[in-house]
């Protein structure tokens, strides 16, 4: 018999936080000032279509470790260029790379970690590095016990040492951890290292009807959202 779960670790964007309204929100608001007016969540799209492909350069040991948020400043120029802004500086670089730090939890989360935070030890396990983790943390309220994830590992998900280095990070073992995603991949990463799996539906991620509204793998839970997820593992 399996012993019970103590620790439970999140993937944050787009299990957590809705980061393609938000993107497109914080876009708007930053190049609406340079005089631009652009299709928000076609930019927003763009712009996260380049980070699988980027992260996969780090996996694969074509590149160094790098934070998410140097990723991210980096992978911005040519979708600008792309959506016709030109008049780039550093200032509208970092306002935009700091846009990932403002973005908002979809509204079943804070009660959902409410309620789980009440039985287990809670840390996103994230591709994005702490202090970004730390400012969603702060604008969204969330409760962290700590904030592990890709920056702690030097490497990036769904590699092994993010997974392993969270669980060491609590002495726990794999077992006793639960990984929490809207994403299979994450969840099927983790499930091959021992640790347990819990899928949250996020069926618009991507826009309606374009994400997961069920796990692609047999899971050890699932919820329709998290306050749902919360009341299956907190009977």
């Amino acid at each position: 018999m399996s012993r019970p779960p103590r620790a439970l670790f999140f993937d944050v964007f787009g299990t957590l936080i809705d980061w393609r309204q938000g993107i497109a929100r914080e876009s708007e608001a930053i190049l609406s000032s340079y005089g631009h007016a652009l299709d928000w969540l076609a930019f927003a799209d763009d712009w996260r279509a380049r980070y699988q492909p980027t992260l996969e350069q780090v996996r694969s040991g074509k590149r160094a470790y790098e934070k998410l948020d140097a990723l991210h400043r980096e992978n911005v120029r040519p979708v600008l260029a792309r959506h016709g802004v030109t008049d780039v500086d550093d200032a509208m670089l970092d306002a935009l790379t700091n846009a990932w730090r403002r973005l908002p939890a979809w509204p079943d989360v804070p009660p959902g970690l409410a309620r789980l935070r009440e039985r287990f030890l809670l840390a996103p396990v994230s591709n994005g590095n702490i202090s970004m983790m730390a400012m969603l943390a702060r604008f969204n309220d969330f409760h962290w016990d700590a904030i592990l994830g890709a920056e702690l590992a030097d490497d990036y998900k769904p590699n092994a040492e993010v997974y392993l280095a969270a669980c060491a990070a609590f002495d726990l073992a794999p077992d006793q951890c639960v990984m929490v995603a809207a994403h299979t991949y994450d969840l099927k990463a983790a499930a091959a290292l021992g640790l347990r799996t819990a899928h949250v539906a996020r069926p618009d991620e991507y826009g309606p009807g374009k994400g997961e509204a069920a796990p692609g793998m047999v899971v050890d839970w699932a919820g329709a959202d998290l306050v749902d997820l919360a009341s299956r593992m907190c009977p």
